[in-house]
């Protein structure tokens, strides 16, 4: 099991779960808008850097 794919997998899942949390705070306008929107970015960086993380580790049995 290749550790730069896990964490990557662990990055990625961070990053959904950030979004959906901005999305449903966004929708029911619950939170402030300051706390969303770091949520929000920090989401967005942790899905792709783990998306990118997937993609470029080559696969050394």
């Amino acid at each position: 099991m290749n550790l730069k794919r896990t964490f990557g997998a662990i990055l990625t899942v961070l990053g959904i779960v950030g979004l959906i949390y901005t999305g449903i705070g966004i929708i029911n306008r619950s939170g402030g808008y300051t706390t969303l929107t770091v949520v929000g970015i920090i989401g967005i960086i942790f899905f792709f850097t783990g998306i990118s993380l997937i993609r470029t580790t080559s696969d050394a049995a």
